[in-house]
């Protein structure tokens, strides 16, 4: 196999460089902050494609997480496990830090314990990061040298990319838009997650369960004025953090993802939303492209997959 090992800190070289011999069998997780999505990855493919609830505790998550790689290692033999993760992921430390959906998984040698749990090699990575891997690689940036992605979800997560390099920064931020100060007071990820949002959604409405985003958007489009409200808050958010973001970074193209970016109206609202604010600040020069990730939920899986053939060295595992 190739056994190219590419050293992680700051800028990282995203150019896909995949195994050239025998196809390996990968265990593949995103861990989001409502649901954990996993599959197998078998001869070029993602297949077994299916999701468990996130846990509460990191001992249950480690059960789940277990439960699922035995499934698939009783009629696969598996070669490793990859990874991504809410977070500052420091790949080479094997730790994850900054603040996420998922809490407990910050600030310990997490790698090593998905190590000793599974017992086969384990790459991690920060899950907007992946998302841009898995676009760089086959999707809507292929062609693209400078870019941002987007991922909305629980949160909002991002990627920096420059020159085809993912740009992590010193701290390991870099990306982490959905820290983002809106108005002083509230974040990205506060006002532009459906999650969030549904939960505002639902406190208005004094509710005794809190909807979530899709439902949200279910009554919207069927004309609930409140929820209309909210929806049009939460697209306002998106496009004032893309337009402060494309303003800094002017990047060739901005790639969204997560669940949201499967609406169909989704980019054209955004567009509309972002192109006011460029006109109001007299910046129109400034070309916005706004393209959907091609893959969509499978997107940090499969950029998941391309950081574990990136980054693991069998000849010093194995």
């Amino acid at each position: 196999m190739n056994t190219e090992k590419l050293k992680y800190r700051g800028n990282e070289n995203v150019i896909i460089k995949m195994m050239e011999s025998e196809y390996m069998s990968i265990v593949v997780f995103d861990i989001g902050g409502s649901a954990v999505k996993y599959g197998l990855w078998e001869n070029e493919n993602l297949s077994n494609k299916a999701s468990f609830t996130t846990p509460k505790s990191w001992n249950d998550m480690k059960e789940e997480m277990l439960g699922v790689y035995h499934s698939f290692s009783e009629n696969y033999s598996i070669d490793g496990v990859a990874i991504s993760a809410p977070g500052a992921v420091d790949a080479i430390e094997g730790t994850i830090s900054g603040i996420s959906a998922v809490p407990y998984l910050h600030y310990f040698p997490i790698k090593k314990e998905w190590e000793d749990l599974f017992g086969v090699p384990v790459s991690m990575e920060n899950d907007a990061n992946c998302a841009a891997l898995a676009e760089l690689w086959l999707g809507a940036a292929k062609d693209i040298q400078h870019a941002l992605f987007i991922v909305i979800g629980s949160g909002i997560g991002g990627s920096v990319i420059i020159d085809r390099k993912l740009f992590k920064g010193k701290d390991l931020f870099g990306g982490e838009f959905g820290y983002m100060l809106l108005d002083g007071k509230h974040t990205l990820s506060e006002m532009g997650s459906p999650v969030h949002t549904a939960e505002r959604y639902s406190k208005e409405l004094g509710l005794d369960v809190v909807v979530d985003g899709k439902f949200l958007f279910q009554e919207a489009d069927r004309g609930e004025p409140i929820a209309m409200k909210y929806v049009d808050g939460l697209i306002d958010a998106l496009a004032l953090g893309i337009y402060n973001l494309s303003v800094s970074f002017n990047p060739d193209m901005v790639v969204i993802g997560g669940g949201l970016s499967t609406r169909k109206d989704l980019i054209q609202r955004l567009n509309e939303r972002a192109a006011f604010y460029l006109e109001r600040q007299k910046a129109e020069d400034l070309k916005l492209v706004i393209e959907v990730c091609k893959f969509n939920n499978d997107a940090n899986l499969i950029g998941a997959v391309a950081h574990f053939e990136q980054t693991v060295d069998y000849k010093k595992i194995g």
